[in-house]
């Protein structure tokens, strides 16, 4: 069973405060050339995404310098619904999980938010000490079904820092997460291989277990 963990890429979705809003426009059609063909402006960091430490960090890698396999693997979701920050105290709760997969997706609840106002409030960040535990493990990439792994007032983005000086990926803004609580699968998450990427939307979805 395969589930579309991926929002739909369209004009008017919700994108970083200032920055680029996306454009999808008809360039071609059928009709009037022959063939039809969509016009699209929007940046690396658009929809679902997934940061390379080249996003943050000075002189580090872009994603297309990392083979195929660093977006493929065990995955497991943490639901995060029920508190206000991750801290090492929750996590180690889960360490025997965490101990088995290359990614961690956590489940807040944001998914339910995309496309309105509310998607910017408060939602559940990791702390110091949580990210830094985490940073340890030997993981591909951290997913959020929300707009960053920092909370929004954090101008210096402490927990890009850590988790990418690692080479511990960060995706933002997933959904349907909340089918995967409880379940084993394989996550899939594989950017477009664009030159010198900071960043790139990506198609993710779950492989679940038979």
């Amino acid at each position: 069973m395969i589930i579309d963990l991926t929002h739909t890429l369209k004009n008017k979705i919700t994108v970083y405060p200032n920055t680029l809003e996306p454009i999808f426009e008809q360039g071609n059609t059928i009709e009037k050339d022959g063939f039809a063909e969509i016009n699209m402006t929007m940046c690396t960091h658009t929809g679902t995404h997934i940061d390379a430490p080249a996003h943050i960090l000075p002189n580090t890698k872009t994603l297309e310098q990392f083979g195929v396999e660093k977006f493929i693997g065990p995955a497991v979701v943490i639901d995060c619904t029920e508190v206000k920050e991750i801290d090492l105290d929750f996590l180690k709760t889960k360490e025997e999980e965490i101990k088995k997969v290359d990614f961690i997706l956590f489940y807040a609840g944001w998914q339910h938010k995309w496309n309105t106002e509310r998607y910017f409030d408060e939602f559940p960040t990791l702390t110091t000490e949580a990210v830094k535990w985490l940073a340890a493990f030997n993981l591909k990439a951290l997913g959020f079904d929300s707009i960053s792994v920092d909370k929004m007032a954090a101008e210096s983005l402490p927990n890009h820092r850590v988790l990418l000086k690692k080479e511990i990926l960060i995706i933002e803004n997933m959904t349907n997460l909340d089918k995967l609580i409880h379940k084993k699968f394989e996550l899939n998450c594989i950017p477009l291989k664009i030159e010198n990427s900071d960043g790139s939307p990506i198609r993710a979805f779950a492989r679940l277990e038979k």
